[in-house]
C-alpha cells in the first residue's frame, strides 16, 4: 500500500519549515552585512558569495558525514537544517537592506529599541519584497529536491514526493495510478507559485537590483 498522502505531508512539512528557517537565517546574516561595520565584514561577504560557485556534489559527502555524526540521518531535521543558509539568499536580502536608510535605525536606537527589535519590527517589514523572492525560490527548490532527501530518508515514512516517485518508477511493476496521482500532487504547488505569484517574483527581483 502506497501512502502517497504521507509523502505529500513530508514534502509540505520539509518545504515549509525549511523555507521559514532559510528566511530567518538569511535575513539575520543580511542585516549584519548591510547595517553593521565590523572587522572582516567585506571578506566574510566575499567568502559567502564564493560559496555560490561550489556545487552540491562537492560537499555532499562531508555534509552527510556531519549530519550522520549529529545523529540526524533518517530525520526531518537532517533534510531541513544543512541547506538552511543559502549564499544567494543572503546576497539578495542584503542588497535590498542596503537601500533602507540608516536614519531609521538610528532613530529607533535613540528611542530605546534593541537590535533584535530593530531587525524584527523595522528591517523585516521593509524587506518584504526580497523576502518574498527568497521564499518563492526556496519553496520551489525544496519541493523539487531529490538528491539530499534520497540520502537522508532511509525509511519509507520519511520519503518526499520526488523520492517516492523515483523509487516507484524503478520497480518491476510500476503502479501507474499511484505515480500519476503523486505527479499531479507534486505539480500543483509549482503551478500555484508561477500562476499566482508572478507579480511578487518580478517586483522582488526588480527591487533587489538583480539582472
Amino acid at each position: 500500500m502506497y501512502d502517497y498522502m504521507r509523502y505529500f505531508f513530508n514534502s509540505v512539512f520539509v518545504t515549509v519549515v525549511a523555507t521559514m528557517l532559510t528566511l530567518l537565517i538569511n535575513s539575520m546574516a543580511a542585516f549584519a552585512f548591510a547595517k553593521y561595520n565590523f572587522r572582516g565584514r567585506d571578506g566574510l561577504f566575499v567568502l559567502t558569495l564564493a560559496m555560490i560557485m561550489i556545487p552540491l556534489q562537492v560537499i555532499l559527502i562531508p555534509m552527510y558525514l556531519v549530519v550522520s555524526s549529529l545523529g540526524l540521518v533518517n530525520t526531518y531535521w537532517g533534510m531541513i537544517i544543512p541547506a538552511a543558509a543559502t549564499p544567494t539568499g543572503v546576497f539578495v536580502i542584503r542588497q535590498y537592506m542596503l537601500t533602507i536608510p540608516d536614519e531609521l535605525i538610528e532613530s529607533a536606537r535613540i528611542d530605546g529599541a534593541g537590535e533584535f527589535r530593530i531587525y524584527a519590527r523595522i528591517m523585516l517589514p521593509l524587506a518584504r519584497p526580497a523576502l518574498a523572492v527568497i521564499a518563492i525560490f526556496s519553496i520551489l527548490w525544496r519541493w523539487n529536491d531529490f538528491l539530499w532527501p534520497l540520502l537522508i530518508a532511509q525509511t519509507e515514512r520519511l520519503y518526499t514526493l520526488p523520492v517516492a516517485l523515483a523509487l516507484l518508477n524503478g520497480q518491476l511493476v510500476v503502479p501507474y495510478n499511484v505515480v500519476l496521482a503523486m505527479s499531479v500532487m507534486s505539480i500543483i504547488p509549482v503551478l500555484f507559485m508561477f500562476v499566482f505569484m508572478q507579480r511578487q517574483i518580478i517586483q522582488g527581483i526588480a527591487h533587489t537590483g538583480l539582472k
